[in-house]
């Protein structure tokens, strides 16, 4: 999980925002979250929610944003979030038992790409690992999971979620990315969210370790280019990845590479 420090700068959540016709308290009462905000823009819905978990707001608390100005994925780069068409969400979790290494973000991404399939299975979404959703060989969205700790005891964990719904993509990514609807026509943001706000509040009850089945489910899903010289051999409990190079070697790689 990453734990760089929140950005500044978040826009404070508006009376009377609606998202897709829906206010606040009634897409918490549908998505089965403790409470919900929305914003027209901000900078980073990871950073609202790490703003939240401070202000002790409750697990299950969703971050919802209709446009990022800097949104983020791995390693701190630009995530393009452009206004409509696009869900760009964070959850809170207050998880009982500190998550083993990139586990939380293992299982942020299957609860993403099942709930994808479960929305249309012309989708077919794959998992490349760590951390991007993969339709038609193309990025369609990504997970990034931050904790912030007080000394050894886990204070929260933001678990942040981009997919591109509508689209297009931005001219810059369009040879390597894909808006969902481009697959599935007709796909609705709020279809997506019931499907997938549920899986990720129930992130908050998991161990700290990747369970067998957990780990099998990856490797069903796992996505890799086509004719990569390295190959998935497995996927450890604390979600490292272990590869096997071109000499019969093993690899062990880890998100923080």
């Amino acid at each position: 999980m990453n734990s760089r420090p929140a950005g500044a700068g978040a826009v404070p959540a508006a009376r009377g925002i609606r998202y897709d016709d829906l206010d606040a308290a009634h897409l918490a009462r549908r998505l089965g979250a403790s409470d919900v905000v929305l914003l027209g823009q901000t900078t980073s819905v990871l950073d609202v929610a790490h703003e939240r978990g401070a202000a002790l707001a409750r697990a299950g608390t969703l971050i919802l944003a209709e446009e990022q100005t800097a949104g983020r994925g791995r390693h701190g780069r630009h995530w393009h979030s452009p206004p409509g068409g696009g869900i760009w969400l964070a959850l809170l979790l207050r998880p009982r038992e500190a998550p083993l290494g990139g586990a939380l973000a293992i299982r942020a991404g299957l609860a993403v790409v099942e709930a994808l399939a479960a929305c249309a299975s012309a989708l077919a979404p794959r998992l490349k690992w760590p951390n991007d959703v993969i339709v038609a060989d193309r990025k369609a969205g990504g997970i990034l999971c931050e904790a912030r700790w007080s000394g050894e005891r886990l204070g929260w964990v933001a678990v942040g979620v981009g997919l591109n719904v509508e689209g297009p993509p931005a001219p810059a990514v369009r040879d390597s990315a894909i808006a969902l609807r481009e697959v599935a026509p007709g796909l609705e943001r709020l279809a997506v969210l019931e499907a997938l706000v549920p899986r990720l509040v129930a992130l908050g009850e998991t161990p700290a370790e990747l369970g067998k089945a957990e780990r099998a489910r990856f490797l069903a899903l796992a996505w890799q280019p086509e004719g990569a010289a390295d190959v998935i051999a497995d996927l450890a409990p604390d979600g490292a990845l272990l590869v096997r190079r071109p000499d019969g070697s093993l690899d062990r790689r880890t998100d923080a590479a």
